[in-house]
């Protein structure tokens, strides 16, 4: 019996271990055996299915080895090269030892183009530490990077949402990003992205400089069977999940793994796991994001907003730019529909699925369907 005291193990953010972790046997042993021989991964998910949980519980297992230094960065929130480079910086430096002083002293004895200074939390007194970058010394200060990194030994790097890269100004980073991983023949290379379209054409196209360079691994749902056998043995503390109520969960929410976790972290809670509970789970889930799915429904203009009702309504969307479909919505016309299915597709609020276009976020998919 799952056994970890008042604490609740359906983790919704961030990484704690496999004990809170599900599944994922084979994509983890498929991510090793690529790792351990040569060959770097190209790792394919929708949000929220789990590609960062699982890129983190790897690096666990090889941190348990020993043997393989590890990176990791997520830059999705970078916009340009020079974000870009500081945030790999900043990993490199962090991955150079568990002491953040003494991480920075080894830093600063390496690299040349820039410096690492400690600051402070005010409130909570924890170090961090952060260096200025001028776009002059971002090449300078990227290949320092890739040449501590080539001479430390064997290391992997992860680099999650890397299909940002595709929206930098800067012209020439996939080449420049290339002509560093093909030439570092002890540090493998896990490129993890959610938009399938922009990965796919960057690491299948042979006109990319990453063409051909890696495995790719796609990342589907939690096999069912297995994410039950994981959910009834840790809610087992608390209560009793049936397989009815978890499935009930599952497909409401077609697997997707953080939903799926939401509902199960506030059932614990609840020590409470009945049908009822999921749809009391979601009232408040939804009451919750009220005020921020309503302020993002506003910023749309008015043509994108008819549409994702119109599809959150239908579930799932099909011909959407039919006749049948535009009447049934009163939408305008076929040609203002399809340029505002590619803003919303670009700003990834709808997404296509396998025969039509869903809202991206699930739940607020379920918030626009009850709008006016």
């Amino acid at each position: 019996m799952f056994n970890m005291k008042n604490r609740n193990p359906f983790v919704v953010y961030g990484y704690e271990g496999p004990d809170t972790f599900c599944d994922r046997i084979v994509e983890t042993g498929r991510l090793k055996a690529a790792i351990e021989n040569g060959r770097n991964v190209t790792l394919l998910a929708e949000r929220r299915v789990g590609k960062t949980g699982l890129i983190k519980h790897f690096f666990e297992g090889l941190k348990e080895e020993g043997h393989w230094a590890t990176v990791f960065l997520d830059i999705f929130s970078t916009s340009n090269l020079v974000e870009f480079t500081r945030q790999f910086a900043a990993a490199v430096v962090g991955s150079m030892d568990t002491r953040l002083d003494k991480a920075v002293v080894a830093a600063s004895r390496f690299f040349k183009s820039f410096r690492p200074q400690i600051s402070f939390d005010s409130v909570t007194g924890s170090p961090s530490f952060s260096f200025g970058l001028e776009q002059r010394n971002v090449e300078a200060t990227l290949k320092e990077c890739f040449d501590y990194l080539g001479g430390r030994g064997d290391c992997v790097v992860a680099i999650d949402e890397f299909q940002q890269i595709g929206h930098y100004p800067e012209t020439g980073t996939e080449a420049l990003l290339r002509s560093y991983v093909q030439f570092l023949p002890q540090v493998r290379f896990i490129f993890a992205g959610s938009r399938h379209h922009m990965m796919t054409e960057m690491f299948s196209s042979a006109k990319r400089p990453f063409f051909n360079s890696t495995q790719t691994l796609p990342l589907e749902r939690i096999d069912p069977q297995a994410y039950f056998e994981f959910a009834h043995c840790r809610m087992s503390a608390v209560s009793n999940l049936s397989r009815e109520v978890f499935d009930k969960a599952y497909w409401m929410f077609d697997g997707i793994t953080w939903y799926v976790q939401a509902i199960l972290n506030r059932m614990y809670e609840r020590k409470s796991a009945s049908s009822d509970d999921i749809g009391l789970i979601i009232e408040d889930l939804l009451l919750e994001k009220n005020w921020e799915y309503a302020s993002l429904l506003k910023t749309q203009p008015a043509g994108a907003a008819r549409l994702l009702k119109a599809v959150a309504k239908a579930g799932k969307a099909r011909a959407i730019t039919g006749a049948g479909f535009i009447v049934a919505n009163s939408l305008h016309g076929a040609s203002s529909v399809h340029l505002s299915l590619k803003k919303l597709l670009d700003n990834e609020l709808l997404c296509e699925a396998d025969d039509g276009y869903v809202v991206n976020d699930r739940l607020f998919g379920l918030w626009l369907a009850r709008q006016p």
